[in-house]
C-alpha cells in the first residue's frame, strides 16, 4: 500500500516553478522593452529639441544678416549720394575755374570787374554786419526792458502778499472785535433786561392786576377802553390816572439806568378790524391807531418823561394777538403796547 502510495508521488510532475520562471521571464522582456522605448523617446525628443533650437538659431541669423544688407544697402545709397554730390562740387568748381581762366584772359579789365565786386560784396557784408549790431542792440534793450518788467511784478506780488497778509490780520482784528462788540451787546441787553424787568415789576404793584391791564413778553398791554372812549384818541380820565402812575414808574427807573444805555419805551397803539366809516375825526385804523400811541406819548413827556426816551408808531389792525371775528378777540386786539428798548 504504501509502495504504491509512493509511485503516484514519483509520477507526479510539479508544474509551478516552471511556470513562475516563464513569467519572470515575461515580465523582464517586457520591462527591457518598455526600457528601450523610454530611452527611444527621450533621445528623439533631445534630438527635436536640438533641431527646433538649430533653427531658431539658423533664424536668428538669417534676421541679422537680413538688418545687414538693409545697413549695406543704406551705406552703398549714401555714398552713392555723397559720390553725386562731390561730382556736381566738382563740376561747379570746374565751371568756377573756367570763368576764372576766363576774367584773367579778358585782363585788367576782368580784374577790374572782380575787384568791383568783391568791393560790392565787402560792403553788403559790412551793411550785414551794421543790421546784425543793431539787432543786438535791439535785443540787448529788450532784455533790459524785461528785466525791468520782471523786477516791477516782483515788486507789485511783495505788495500785494503784504496786502494779503495785512487784510488777513484785519480780518482777525475784526472778528475779534465782532466777538468782543457780541458780549458788549450781550452784556447791555442783560444789563437793560433786568432795568425792563424792574420797571415791569414796579408797574405791576403800580397797576396791581387789573384784567385789562397785563405783561405780553417784553411789553407791557393796556386795552384801549381804559384808556380811550370808543373810537377816539383822547385819554380819558381813568386813561391819564393809569398813563400818570407809570410815567412815575419809568422816571424812578430811569435814574438807575447808565448813560451808557440808550434806550427808549416805545408806544405802539393797535386797532380792531372793523373799518372805520371815514365820516369822523380819523379815516382809517391808521390813524386812529397812530393817534393814540402819540396821544400818550405826549401825555408822558408832560409828566415829565424826556421826549428823546420815547417812540410813538401805529400799526392799525394788521397787527393782531388774538384770532377770530369774535367781540372779545376784537377787544383784545385794540391795545396800547408799552416796550423799554434800546434804539
Amino acid at each position: 500500500m504504501a509502495l504504491a502510495r509512493n509511485r503516484r508521488r514519483e509520477r507526479t510532475v510539479d508544474y509551478w516553478p516552471g511556470f513562475v520562471d516563464a513569467l519572470s521571464t515575461l515580465l523582464i522582456s517586457i520591462m527591457f522593452l518598455l526600457t528601450v522605448f523610454v530611452v527611444g523617446q527621450f533621445i528623439l525628443s533631445r534630438e527635436i529639441t536640438g533641431r527646433d533650437e538649430a533653427l531658431n538659431r539658423l533664424n536668428s541669423q538669417i534676421n541679422e544678416l537680413t538688418q545687414l544688407l538693409a545697413l549695406e544697402k543704406g551705406s552703398n545709397q549714401d555714398l552713392l549720394d555723397s559720390v553725386a554730390n562731390l561730382q556736381a562740387s566738382l563740376a561747379s568748381a570746374e565751371g568756377d575755374r573756367s570763368r576764372l581762366q576766363a576774367l584773367l584772359s579778358a585782363g585788367s579789365g576782368g580784374q577790374d570787374a572782380a575787384q568791383k565786386r568783391i568791393g560790392s560784396m565787402t560792403q553788403e557784408l559790412d551793411e550785414q554786419k551794421q543790421v546784425s549790431e543793431r539787432a543786438l542792440s535791439q535785443v540787448e534793450l529788450l532784455n533790459q526792458q524785461i528785466s525791468a518788467l520782471r523786477s516791477q511784478i516782483a515788486a507789485v506780488e511783495a505788495a500785494l502778499q503784504a496786502s494779503e497778509d495785512k487784510d488777513r490780520v484785519s480780518q482777525t482784528k475784526i472778528a475779534d472785535l465782532g466777538s468782543r462788540l457780541n458780549v458788549a451787546l450781550a452784556a447791555r441787553v442783560q444789563e437793560l433786561n433786568r432795568y425792563r424787568s424792574d420797571f415791569f415789576g414796579r408797574l405791576r404793584e403800580i397797576l396791581s392786576d387789573r384784567e385789562n391791564i397785563r405783561i405780553v413778553g417784553d411789553r407791557f398791554v393796556f386795552q384801549s377802553e381804559v384808556l380811550f372812549p370808543s373810537g377816539g384818541a383822547d385819554l380819558n380820565p381813568e386813561g391819564q390816572t393809569e398813563m400818570a402812575k407809570l410815567a412815575a414808574a419809568l422816571l424812578d427807573v430811569a435814574k438807575e439806568i447808565p448813560p451808557e444805555i440808550n434806550w427808549v419805551l416805545r408806544v405802539d397803539g393797535h386797532t380792531d378790524n372793523v373799518p372805520l366809516g371815514g365820516t369822523g375825526r380819523y379815516r382809517d385804523n391808521w390813524e386812529l391807531s397812530s393817534a393814540r400811541a402819540i396821544s400818550v406819548v405826549k401825555f408822558l413827556i408832560a409828566q415829565g418823561v424826556p421826549a428823546d426816551r420815547l417812540v410813538a408808531a401805529g400799526f392799525g389792525e394788521f397787527q393782531p394777538i388774538a384770532p377770530g371775528e369774535t367781540p372779545d378777540a376784537r377787544a383784545t386786539n385794540r391795545r396800547i403796547e408799552l416796550k423799554l428798548t434800546e434804539k
